[in-house]
């Protein structure tokens, strides 16, 4: 028979599918405040939308599966039973909100990130601009470009805040009713 060595006997399927659900929760979220604040049409801010939050989910999964060997005994018994159980122990509150900070700005940072480097890499590089046009033209430009940069900033800031804010009430509704 087939022995596969990678393959987990026990898959958190609870945690998968909980990560499906943030994931519908918080892409609609994100993608109306990118559609409302940077005046991007529906498409195209689902897409960026899409974009972030799988990426800076996939990317997380990486750094949560590289940093889980070097934890402690008591923070990986707190991970089985927060992750298996629904049962929060008591002793880890206090670092369970230091981590949920240290993960809200990563996640903020990786996900600007993202959305940078997606319109940059989605913007049409070959287009001439006018030779005639004078530089009060130009200098107009650049203060848009730095206008808009400041609202990418922003406004990954507060889709960002909303979707955690959502997050964090399902998982306030769901311990609860557990």
């Amino acid at each position: 028979m087939l022995d596969f060595p990678l393959i987990p006997k026990v898959l958190p399927l609870g945690a998968i599918l909980f990560s499906f659900l943030f994931l519908l929760i918080s892409i609609p979220l994100e993608a109306y405040i990118l559609n409302s604040i940077l005046k991007f049409d529906k498409k195209t801010s689902s897409f960026y939308a899409i974009c972030m939050n799988l990426f800076s989910n996939v990317i997380g999964w990486v750094i949560f599966f590289l940093i889980e060997p070097f934890l402690s005994i008591r923070l990986r018994s707190g991970l089985i039973n927060l992750i298996f159980f629904n049962q929060i122990l008591p002793n880890l509150i206090n670092l369970m909100i230091l981590t949920a900070f240290i993960i809200f700005f990563g996640t903020f940072l990786v996900k600007s990130l993202i959305l940078r480097v997606a319109l940059i890499s989605l913007t049409d590089f070959w287009k001439q601009e006018p030779e005639s046009t004078p530089q009060k033209f130009y200098s107009r430009r650049d203060f848009k470009r730095k206008l808009q940069s400041k609202n990418i900033f922003t406004s990954v800031l507060i889709a960002n805040a909303l979707s955690y804010t959502a997050v964090v009430l399902v998982l306030f509704l769901i311990f609860r009713i557990v």
